[in-house]
């Protein structure tokens, strides 16, 4: 282990940013200078620690101990968690300028608000990624939840409050679940601490206990929006777009899935996953979980279907792609872990470049209904070309990445045996359904006529602010798959090690640490 200050260098960039946004609520070019500044700053301390976690070594930092016994607070950077801080604080950069963009184009209230309420947002996502157990997890996962609150509620109509409130209601009470799973675990086994493996200790404790912990968790982790409990992030969509960006692409449902993922492959650990029967030796936990995962990405799905607003069927496709993560979590498989981990990047960025996109196409036509928007690709074609490539990718079709994570999680079943070879088709069919609800609105863009047919067509893109950040991600969807197929060119090698070192190289590393 590496003893560095890192860690808590990275969290104090947006720490120190939002006070500083809040004292120059005046003058917006130094305030969002500092959103700016602290982007890019928390995005290059990251990238400083990929070295040290390539070569298999493990960054800590301390900051006290608690009153309990072996429970301290503090950080320790893995390659599974530097993937999501790599994920999240590249993102931030990219949605503040978008966010600049966007809320200047509309004129919106409250700016410094905004501004403040997401750079401590980031705080808590990147707290989450770095933290060393789950005590440190839990406390910046609650400043997540609380500082997203105003940002759901920004525009404080009568929908925004409600929807704020159904946010709070569900988020908060799965906070409780959330920290009752962190004092039972310290119970067991006398540690909180994310264990390679997972801890060993906690394999001797009560069958029932260990089932009922594990629900608790799942309870707990609710910002992972898995069926029943997901009503929450379709009615958030009613927040501005770079909230939803924010939401689902860069810290709020990434933060449940990867907490998920850190339950099942560090505390719980796979092997212990894989014996843990419920009812009978057929019926593991993985299972369980696994069954939660693929009932959630059909319905998901047929609920996108039936949307006509382009940003909640968005999220209902959000709700669907996140279970993936979680369904490659449950396989308990090398490759089935390889491509939940994958997927968390790959989908962020996807998922981004769609949301920008939407709201890039509402700022520029004012339309936000599926329906409404005949010919929309023809009058602001770069948009509609990035938000093709990347529903491709959402689908699983080159050359967006996508295809690189669906197919491990493809092999991931097959790796699993008999009783895990349903998911396959569960996989299959939701790509299905990808294709049911995101052909439409290429369709309706591309291939039919805008409003005044038969006048020429007025192209017209959205502000560079916006334009420029959606395009980048699009880019950079399919930079990530063409990185993985070039690899074994010699001749590329030094450009595609740069790239693959974001994901692959840390993925493989994260996988052999958790997988014996």
């Amino acid at each position: 282990m590496v003893e560095l200050m890192t860690p808590l260098f990275v969290i104090l960039c947006p720490a120190l940013a939002a006070p500083l946004i809040l004292l120059f609520d005046k003058k917006p070019n130094i305030r969002e200078g500092w959103t700016i500044a602290a982007g890019i700053a928390t995005f290059a301390l990251v990238l400083s620690m990929i070295p040290p976690i390539l070569d298999e070594e493990v960054i800590t930092c301390t900051f006290f101990q608690t009153l309990f016994e072996g429970v301290a607070c503090g950080f320790k950077v893995d390659a599974f968690g530097l993937i999501f801080a790599l994920t999240s604080s590249s993102l931030w950069i990219l949605v503040s300028f978008y966010s600049i963009g966007y809320m200047r184009s509309l004129k919106e209230h409250a700016q410094t608000r905004f501004f403040f309420s997401f750079a401590l947002a980031i705080f808590g996502a990147m707290g989450i990624a770095l933290s060393a157990n789950l005590l440190t997890m839990f406390i910046f996962y609650e400043i997540l939840t609380v500082s997203t609150y105003p940002l759901v509620i920004h525009d404080q109509t009568p929908e925004a409050l409600s929807a704020g409130r159904k946010y709070f209601a569900y988020l908060l009470t799965s906070g409780v679940f959330l920290l009752f799973a962190v004092m039972m675990t310290y119970t067991l086994t006398d540690t909180t601490d994310f264990t390679n493996g997972g801890i060993p200790s906690l394999g001797t404790a009560p069958r029932l206990t260990l089932v009922i912990l594990f629900f608790c968790f799942l309870l707990g982790f609710l910002k992972a929006a898995w069926m029943p409990f997901h009503s929450w992030l379709p009615t958030a969509m009613v927040a501005p777009t770079p909230v939803s960006a924010l939401l689902h692409a860069v810290a709020v449902v990434k933060a449940g899935v990867f907490g998920i993922v850190r339950v099942v492959c560090y505390i719980y650990g796979v092997d212990l996953m894989r014996e843990l029967y419920v009812l009978n030796e057929q019926l593991t936990l993985g299972l369980i979980l696994a069954g939660i995962a693929g009932f959630t990405m059909i319905v998901a799905n047929l609920f996108a279907i039936a949307q006509d607003n382009l940003k909640r069927r968005l999220a209902y496709s959000t709700i669907s792609q996140l279970s993936y993560i979680i369904l490659g979590a449950a396989l308990l498989t090398q490759d089935g872990i390889r491509g939940a981990m994958m997927h968390i990047p790959f989908h962020g960025y996807m998922k981004i470049t769609l949301f920008l996109c939407a709201g890039a196409i509402m700022v520029v036509t004012g339309k936000r209904n599926i329906s409404e928007m005949a010919g929309v690709g023809k009058i602001m074609p770069r948009t509609m070309l990035a938000f093709t490539i990347t529903a491709f990718g959402m689908i699983g079709i080159p050359p967006a990445v996508g295809f690189i994570s669906k197919w491990y999680l493809c092999l991931g079943t097959l790796e699993g045996g008999d009783i895990m070879m349903i998911f396959l088709f569960v996989l299959l069919v939701a790509s299905l359904l990808d294709v049911v609800y995101f052909f439409p609105i290429i369709h309706i863009a591309f291939f039919k006529e805008p409003e005044g047919a038969g006048k020429e067509v007025e192209v017209k893109e959205a502000p560079l602010f916006m334009l420029i950040p959606l395009v980048i991600t699009a880019v950079f969807s399919v930079i990530f798959f063409l990185a993985f197929v070039l690899r074994p060119v010699e001749m590329l090698s030094p450009y595609v090690d740069i790239l693959s070192l974001y994901v692959y190289k840390l993925v493989g590393i994260a996988v052999e640490n958790v997988i014996a």
